[in-house]
């Protein structure tokens, strides 16, 4: 008989050890209801064709945990079969070494590195007989470009898109924002294809990244998308379709993480579309095929980064049309006379007590009777780069919180690392996220930044030259540090 009690005492413990992990990259959520049910998110390893995708994990664990492996399934990501199930050896769905296979030693951080380390900078090599290729080789240098071009299409714009309602018009490159909610029984290409394939052997391992195969050889026109050809629906590879059949109840755990670090990375999803645009100016260069791909489980499509160009900016825009829709529903909180609204208004009269008698920030409120949009005022710290500055700052918070956090941007120009230079958006790391407080000193602290607390981690990075410059050695330091005391300077000036 299974140790029910002692599996989810188990899950529980490692649920926890992972939620605990100040490791950027790695996140997992789990409902109360169904402790064996979780949702794992991997962010994409910088400086590899995944950098900053979102790849999302449905886990079942068995009653029989850790004595019997979970079953894991995917929408998009390395290594899968094409009903979803993950291709790992310690998972016992591929084949390995002895030793390789799972043990109850195992758990659910040990699996979800597992499946991090196989997004390499070189995925070619994780392919059977095909490790010793290097990465500037032509065809793992195809395989890196169109893995990339995926990567953003599908795991992170596709998804944004669906979080946030925005369809394509099928005629045209218009976006509009949609109140279309997640159907049962939508179209999922897992399950599609699992019946179309024509594949004798029903677990045959999908190609990194399958997006579906166009079924012809003439590509669309240069300013449609490929998802937006008939040619391409039946097979076209949908992430929230298929997020939709993973589960048909709405749980959708890292939707506001998932919007906050997209602003977090704005600037290098655009860097590498512009990089994409001026090596595929057009939409018509097709995808190579892999010596590994067959029909009909290939990654067949089309480079067409002008259109990624559109959809990624409207993201963006309706990204901001939210959150300023934030404001107006504040005052609906205020109408209603909600528990949110009364203790917003109550942490405001607290953190304007505390603050306003400090030289570091004042706040205030544009409108004194909405708490749910704070303006910061931030005085540099004398005898340091930000001597003299004075920074306005907005502090937007969502009718949600803290089920959805804040977000703090910055109004006045700033050369900082911490600072994207294109959307204003501020990294920091309050330590009790459900406090305004908490916010508010771990925004002081961010933005000071001082050297011996300083902490490197490439998964925060917003502003590309200013991260460059900052950890780039003394000398660059140097750079650095007279950009932002300039920045610095400009500001003072400004409010003057």
């Amino acid at each position: 008989m299974a140790n029910t009690s002692g599996a989810i005492a188990r899950i529980t413990r490692e649920v926890a050890q992972v939620q605990k992990n100040t490791d950027l990259s790695l996140t997992v959520a789990v409902r109360d209801s169904d402790v064996r049910h979780i949702r794992a998110l991997i962010i994409g390893p910088p400086e590899t064709p995944y950098e900053y995708g979102f790849f999302e994990f449905d886990v079942k664990m068995p009653k029989e945990y850790p004595i019997k492996s979970p079953h894991w399934r995917t929408r998009f990501n390395p290594n899968i079969y094409n009903e979803g199930k993950v291709c790992l050896s310690i998972l016992g769905t591929w084949r390995g070494d002895p030793g390789e296979e799972w043990s109850s030693a195992q758990g659910l951080e040990s699996v979800l590195l597992s499946i991090q380390s196989l997004m390499s900078a070189n995925p070619y090599e994780n392919e059977p007989s095909f490790e010793k290729y290097k990465k500037e080789e032509p065809n793992p240098k195809a395989y890196i470009q169109k893995i990339q071009h995926e990567t953003l299409r599908i795991s992170v714009i596709q998804r944004l898109e669906g979080l946030l309602g925005i369809v394509k018009d099928s005629t045209s490159e218009c976006l509009h924002a949609s109140k279309r909610a997640r159907i049962k029984g939508a179209f999922s290409p897992t399950v599609a294809n699992k019946f179309e394939s024509g594949h004798p052997n029903p677990n045959y391992k999908l190609p990194l990244h399958h997006s579906g195969s166009s079924g012809s050889d003439t590509p669309p026109p240069e300013d449609q998308d490929q998802s937006l050809s008939p040619a391409s629906s039946v097979h076209e590879y949908d992430a929230e379709a298929t997020f939709a059949d993973l589960d048909e109840a709405h749980w959708d755990p890292f939707a506001d993480l998932m919007k906050r670090r997209f602003l977090w990375y704005y600037d290098t999803y655009l860097r590498t579309i512009e990089q994409g645009i001026a090596q595929y100016p057009g939409g018509r260069t097709q995808f190579k095929r892999m010596e590994f791909e067959f029909p009909p489980n290939t990654m067949d499509g089309h480079f067409n980064y002008p259109l990624l160009r559109t959809r990624l900016i409207a993201i963006k825009t309706a990204l901001d049309a939210e959150q300023k829709d934030w404001t107006a529903q504040g005052l609906r909180h205020i109408k209603e006379s909600t528990q949110l609204s009364a203790q917003l208004a109550f942490q405001f009269t607290q953190s304007a007590l505390k603050w306003n008698n400090n030289s570091s920030l004042e706040i205030s409120l544009p409108d004194p009777v909405n708490p749910f949009l704070w303006h910061l005022t931030l005085f540099g710290k004398p005898m340091t780069n930000l001597d003299g500055g004075i920074f306005q700052l907005t502090l937007a918070i969502p009718p949600t919180f803290p089920d959805a956090q804040p977000r703090v941007t910055f109004q006045t120009p700033i050369f900082h690392h911490r600072v994207s230079g294109t959307t204003g958006i501020l990294v920091y790391f309050p330590k009790k996220e459900g406090e305004i407080a908490e916010h508010l000193a771990a925004i002081v602290e961010s933005v000071r930044d001082e050297e011996e607390t300083a902490r490197f981690d490439p998964r925060a990075v917003v502003n590309l030259e200013a991260f460059e410059l900052y950890w780039g050695g003394e000398e660059k330091r140097k750079v650095y540090g007279r950009r932002l005391r300039r920045s610095a300077r400009e500001s003072g000036e400004e409010v003057c």
